[in-house]
């Protein structure tokens, strides 16, 4: 059935998209000076001084507001908190395929630790992994992963929000969250469409327009079609993504906003490494190990995911002063896979012995916000008050089969007839119904530049769990809050302090609430106080987090969930995002993370570091593009980045490598064109990226190359 139902999900994909190509076609000369369409970069021909000159105009390279980090129009300078936005213009110039890639030059954020994983975005922010928010709602997340793998390509921009933030969304561990939001209908015809060629088979078409369907609705349609191989051997992935969107101005004062995505992945041969440390981190007798080693069932090993979601985006305009919104999202998840994986290395040091490992789990889910945002003054005294109750359904149902595979060698592996393996039974390991009601309140108090924001939040959920019978029934309530000021310099610097807290309820079978605090002072520029051509925006920050009650699964030897007990995280980051006469554009950050285990049943893990959390992240990327003469459109970029080494797993006490990478770009653009050829760790270094186990280990993306050729209309 699923099958089915992928191959009529990737016709009509190809189908939309198709017809998106041809009104390119069409209307892509006649309409290509029209206004902006919210997308990316926009490119034009000028005449200044009497001479033609290409200007690449990026609205919004630089951030200077998230509706995600207030849910309300607070800008970032005047928020207690450290907060990235990565739009839709760094996305388009730097290349970004995948969020994991999108937060390589962003602070406080660390990706990629599994390598080029082809199924979600494994993200951690300050040693914890974030929770995933789509258009402001919380994503039908798993017990085990934290991501749904939707496709960059549907997205408008990526909110980086670190700490807590319980007192908003009531959902999320104290490293924080990051927020998706969609590309939305513009009144303005426009779009692109879109073709990749790269490494590894890379190949994908994707396209999006936008207009106006009549004087009070506009409609946007956003569609891609990808298949790609990888660098293991025998494997290859394909994903269909539609994402339609339609806004409807009702009156002056009310706008209704439809919001959908369907997505369909299937992902065959893959084992996303399972490698032995002896041959990757340590030497082995017989030699290392090459990174394309697949030490699964090319032919059985398949991953299956199937997720679609439907909502609204309302807001009502009382006056000037005053508004009411609401979201709500109704969301289903559904992945199936088969996998037979490496679980130890035999004496000989070649001969590896497997395990079989199906798993599958069906998320259905149910969100919805709404809030009143007010605006008024006591005198001298202004107020930015937000209240709003917020509602989750969550019901999650997963089951899996553990059972030992067939040995195989690991420099010369043969693989078996994928009719003759015989795939383990089900057994239980989820069946919960969770449902959590928030009520939360934020004032932000303006007494002249110094700026006070409070925020008290009280949630209560209860969660049903029927994995074994009889199904029991657990209730928890939690109040948290946030306190925070901000003063703003006329220079634009603005130092603030903040004390938050969290509360999160855990999806899995007998797990108590996990619970932080943060303290977190710091520092932030905004540079558009300086010359006209130049946008900057810088942020600084220290911080201490600590949580108890927290969740580590482990996928080595079994699969098994636990709670460790207390960890505390102490850090310093410091961002900045630049650009200079709409020419020049710098994205640079620093991250320095000390995380500890302070408690846990297992004392081996006590006084060790979180996985996947290195001490030290470096990046820097600079891009510069010409403006006149026969080359003018013409842009180069280059970028380097740094990661220290980070523990796999814990109890593990096997590090992953640390890592010096260079990124490159070309670029060249016209109004109505743009191509670009963006690379991944251009001198190929060869270094492993995590490992979980004794035979965990995957190697980290190698040199990978993409070349982008995008008609925008």
């Amino acid at each position: 059935m699923l099958t089915q139902r992928t191959s009529i999900n990737k016709t009509i994909t190809r189908a939309l998209l198709m017809a998106t190509v041809a009104t390119a076609c069409i209307g892509g000369a006649a309409m290509a000076q029209q206004d902006d369409t919210g997308d990316g970069l926009k490119t034009t021909k000028e005449t200044v001084d009497g001479s033609t000159v290409v200007i690449i105009r990026s609205k919004r390279f630089v951030p200077s507001g998230a509706m995600s980090a207030n849910k309300t129009d607070i800008p970032l300078i005047r928020t207690p908190q450290s907060v990235s936005v990565i739009n839709r213009d760094q996305i388009d110039l730097l290349g970004f395929t995948d969020l994991q890639q999108a937060v390589r030059y962003t602070s406080g954020a660390f990706g990629e630790n599994y390598g080029p994983d082809l199924r979600y975005d494994f993200v951690t922010m300050r040693g914890f992994t974030p929770k995933q928010y789509v258009d402001g709602l919380a994503a039908p997340v798993t017990t085990t992963i934290f991501s749904t793998g939707v496709d960059l390509y549907a997205f408008d921009s990526a909110s980086i929000i670190k700490g807590p933030t319980a007192t908003l969304y009531g959902n999320s561990p104290p490293g924080g969250l990051y927020n998706e939001t969609s590309r939305r209908a513009s009144r303005n015809f426009g779009g692109e469409i879109q073709g990749k060629l790269g490494s590894y088979d890379y190949k994908s078409i994707a396209g999006t327009v936008t207009g106006a369907l009549s004087s009070n609705v506009s409609a946007r349609l956003t569609g891609l079609y990808l298949d790609r191989g990888a660098e293991r051997d025998g494997v290859s992935a394909k994903r269909d993504l539609i994402a339609p969107t339609i806004t409807w101005k009702i009156t002056d004062n009310d706008t209704l906003t439809g919001l959908a995505y369907l997505q369909d992945d299937e992902v065959d041969g893959d084992t996303n490494g399972f490698l032995p440390v002896l041959g990757t981190l340590q030497p082995n007798p017989n030699g290392g190990v090459s990174e394309s080693t697949n030490l699964g069932e090319p032919d059985y090993n398949i991953y299956k995911r199937n997720q679609w979601a439907v909502g609204y985006d309302y807001k009502h305009t009382f006056s000037n002063n005053l508004s009411f919104s609401s979201n709500a999202k109704y969301s289903k998840y559904r992945e199936n896979s088969k996998v037979i994986y490496g679980a130890a290395l035999e004496a000989d040091n070649r001969t590896v012995d497997r395990y079989s490992f199906p798993y599958m789990e069906n998320v259905e889910s149910f969100a919805i916000d709404n809030r009143l945002d007010g605006t008024f003054t006591a005198g001298s005294v202004t107020h930015k008050v937000l209240a709003g109750i917020d509602y989750r359904d969550v019901k999650n149902f997963a089951q899996y089969g553990f059972a030992m595979a067939s040995s195989i060698d690991l420099y010369n592996p043969v693989y078996s007839d994928a009719s003759t393996i015989v795939t383990p039974p089900w057994n239980p390991y989820n069946d919960q119904d969770l449902k959590q009601t928030g009520l939360y309140v934020q004032d932000q108090i303006g007494i002249n530049k110094l700026f006070i924001t409070l925020g008290g939040r009280y949630d209560e959920d209860k969660i049903v769990t029927k994995t074994y019978l009889p199904a029991t029934t657990t209730k928890d309530s939690k109040f948290t809050y946030r306190v925070g000021a901000n003063y703003l310099f006329d220079n634009g610097v603005a130092p603030y302090a903040s004390y938050s807290t969290s509360f999160e309820p855990v999806i899995g079978t007998g797990f108590r609430p996990t619970e932080g605090e943060q303290s977190e002072i710091g520092v932030k520029y905004d540079g558009r106080t300086l010359d006209n051509g130049v946008k900057l925006f810088a942020t600084a920050a220290l911080y201490d987090i600590k949580q108890t009650n927290v969740v580590s699964t482990v996928y080595y030897p079994t699969f098994i969930s636990t709670q460790i007990g207390e960890v505390e995280v102490k850090g310093f980051e410091t961002e900045f995002v630049a650009r200079i006469n709409e020419q020049f554009s710098i994205n640079g950050s620093y991250t320095y993370t000390d995380s500890e285990v302070l408690a846990s049943n297992n004392t081996a893990e006590i006084g060790g570091p979180m996985p996947t959390t290195p001490k030290d992240k470096v990046s820097l990327f600079a891009d510069y593009t010409l403006k006149s003469g026969s080359l003018g459109g013409l842009g180069f970029g280059l970028g380097v980045r740094y990661n220290s080494k980070s523990l796999g797993s814990y109890g593990a006490g096997i590090w992953g490598q640390q890592s010096t990478l260079f990124d490159a770009a070309i670029h060249y653009d016209t109004p109505d064109w743009r191509i670009a050829l963006n690379g991944s760790n251009i001198t190929d270094v060869k270094y492993v990226a995590r490992c979980s186990g004794p035979v965990g280990c995957t190697y980290g993306a190698g040199q990978n190359w993409t070349a982008t050729l995008t008609r925008k209309f």
